[in-house]
């Protein structure tokens, strides 16, 4: 089978931002060509002696595969609407889409043989398909397998939620997963002590991962509920998930989604709950922190890890 390969020119500076948007469109994974310097760590886990010096030009390549049988129209659509939607926000450079062909491959799982078991802290965090090592028998421990959705622990922003969860979740406490993803941070809090968490994304995709990661690691259906659609703006959502009943939230977005998401969850944080947000370059946590005050909630914590922050606040 041959697989239609799409080519979006963008701004380096914005490929996180751009893929997320693509994530949006059910894009289910990207392949990064640009000249940005690999930092200490990018070499650290890459296993070449002699890497080339490169000089950042501005620009990078992002490749989305679909099959031949898919309705690309449709899916390039949703793609176009995303990135209108960003660029509102942000400099994503041209934004143009060239098509070409590829041949066979099995993208959807090719990408595991580069995600290994790694640490948070104490905590092992390990794919569904590897076993725990003997040494490794006593640690708290994650089985996770992100599959189509986003969210293994390896991003700077998941580690800077987990560390922050596992600071301020108390035994018995109720959680919101906002963009839940795989559902790794609703595991993390169930892990921590928390009794029950609900968690809500846009992709069908997530859903289902987070229901499979929850079966993975033996939580029962009783302590988590997941639910598809939009809690900023849709008030069937916003009922569902219900007002002033969460001792803790997280959101593990973008800072453009969590500005107009704040009021949503301090209405949905009882008093005295607490909401860890991410997903935020450090030139936009003042947007962040700033809208967390108009929400009602006071900061508490405000971490970085790379160039990424993570924003704690109480109601």
């Amino acid at each position: 089978m041959k697989w239609n390969k799409f080519t979006l020119k963008t701004r380096s500076d914005a490929e996180d931002l751009v893929i997320a948007a693509l994530a949006e469109a059910g894009i289910q994974g990207v392949e990064i060509e640009d000249k940005v310097p690999l930092t200490a760590r990018d070499k650290e886990q890459m296993f070449v002696d002699i890497l080339p010096d490169v000089t950042d030009d501005g620009i990078a390549y992002l490749n989305f595969y679909l099959e031949e049988d898919e309705d690309k129209e449709a899916v390039l659509a949703r793609v176009r609407e995303e990135l209108n939607s960003l660029a509102e926000f942000t400099d994503i450079g041209e934004a143009s889409i060239t098509e070409s062909q590829t041949e066979d491959k099995d993208w959807i799982n090719n990408w595991k043989q580069y995600f290994k078991q790694f640490y948070v802290d104490d905590l092992l965090i390990i794919p569904s398909w590897e076993e725990v090592k003997p040494e490794d028998q006593g640690r708290p421990v994650i089985h996770i397998d992100p599959g189509t959705a986003f969210g293994t622990g390896m991003h700077e922003t998941t580690q800077l939620c987990i560390r922050q969860l596992k600071k301020y979740v108390k035994d018995g406490c109720r959680m919101l997963d906002v963009g839940c993803g795989s559902g790794i941070l609703s595991i993390a809090a169930l892990l921590f002590g928390a009794s029950y968490t609900v968690m809500t994304d846009l992709d069908p995709c997530a859903i289902s991962s987070s229901e499979e990661n929850m079966a993975e690691n033996g939580i029962s259906r009783e302590r988590f509920q997941v639910m598809e659609g939009n809690l900023i703006d849709d008030p069937a959502v916003q009922d569902a998930v219900g007002y002033g009943i969460y001792d803790i939230a997280a959101a593990n977005i973008l800072a453009e989604v969590l500005v107009p998401l704040m009021p949503a969850v301090s209405r949905c944080l009882k008093e005295g709950g607490v909401g860890v947000f991410s997903g935020i370059l450090q030139e936009k946590a003042p947007l962040v922190t700033e809208a967390a005050k108009r929400a009602g909630l006071d900061i508490l914590d405000i971490a970085q890890q790379g160039e990424w922050v993570s924003v704690t606040a109480r109601k």
